[in-house]
């Protein structure tokens, strides 16, 4: 008896690998959502728009990008770990150290850092210190000025709380000492007419925003080792008697338990886009990077170090 019922257990087994051998050698047969959960027009929805017509034609099925923003993308995120399921027809953009941030600093984040597959990360945007062109704040050093003898009187509009924005403007706060005050908003989007509205005194967002706003805006510092390719009149932090060097890293995860199969195919559709896509991308600001595997999971955990002075988990 013993030996029938393994036997039939045996024989289910093999049933079931068949089976999803076969579902693996036909992946993808429907549409892919590919989540942002940040609002429109921000990085992550830049890059999904150039990617969407490309992951289309190399993978053979519809990609269609929605927006699931709020919290800095805790809500999208959220979201995802609790319903998306693992075959792969749900991705959703991610940040880092976004998501290494905002579980450490919240009570409930409601996803965990460790709670995605990560296929890649795509491209790096170091942060960049924003005023608008008719700003009183010609110079780094003006605005520094300004603040110490006014604390807490300069806003500074950013992309979410603990993200990649907030995290470097209390760098800032730390390395000038200085006391600002910080306005997130729910991503880059809203951001352009906060600042030329005038409701923020400066941002701290991306270069790629800088660029995007051209003579509307005068970028004070860039956050990066070098001076960026397509900012190549502004001065770094670092430059200017301050070591702040960040930004965020931007990419794309499936929910945990999807086959690694799946991972690794969208792992190079996303690696051929990144190519493809590069010339446009580049002029704006971007900076163009492809890890996956454990080289993904160990950048997450370098990024994390890296803003641990910051986070208060760097002991």
């Amino acid at each position: 008896m013993q030996s029938t019922r393994s036997r039939c257990f045996g024989i289910l087994v093999l049933a079931v690998a068949v089976l999803l051998g076969v579902a693996m050698a036909q992946y993808p047969q429907r549409p892919i959502t590919y989540i942002i959960p940040f609002d429109p027009g921000g990085e992550s929805d830049v890059t999904a728009r150039f990617q969407e017509p490309h992951l289309q034609e190399l993978l053979g099925v519809s990609v269609t990008v929605t927006h699931r923003p709020g919290g800095g993308g805790a809500v999208g995120w959220s979201d995802f770990q609790r319903t998306a399921r693992p075959d792969g027809y749900e991705l959703i953009g991610i940040n880092i150290p976004h998501i290494v941030g905002q579980p450490i600093q919240r009570v409930d984040a409601g996803y965990t850092t460790d709670g995605f597959e990560i296929i890649t990360w795509f491209h790096f945007t170091p942060n960049a210190l924003i005023v608008r062109a008719d700003s009183p704040f010609e110079t780094l050093d003006d605005l520094i000025e300004f603040a110490s003898e006014n604390p807490q009187v300069v806003t500074m509009g950013g992309s979410g709380t603990f993200s990649a924005n907030h995290l470097e403007m209390l760098r800032l706060e730390r390395e000038a000492d200085v006391n600002l005050t910080y306005i997130p908003f729910t991503g880059t989007g809203p951001l352009p007419a906060a600042l030329l509205g005038g409701h923020v005194t400066a941002l701290m967002n991306y270069t790629m925003l800088g660029v995007q706003l051209g003579d509307q805006v005068r970028i004070l510092a860039v956050a990066s080792e070098e001076r960026v390719a397509a900012l190549p009149d502004v001065p770094t932090f670092r430059e200017l008697g301050y070591d702040i060097v960040g930004g965020a890293y931007r990419g794309v995860a499936a929910p945990i338990g999807t086959p690694a199969e799946i991972i690794e195919l969208l792992a190079d559709a996303f690696g051929q886009v990144n190519e493809i896509i590069r010339p446009q991308q580049e002029p704006i600001g971007f900076v163009m990077t492809h890890y996956t595997g454990q080289d993904a999971v160990d950048l997450v955990q370098r990024v994390g170090e890296d803003y641990g002075d910051i986070l208060g988990s760097g002991d």
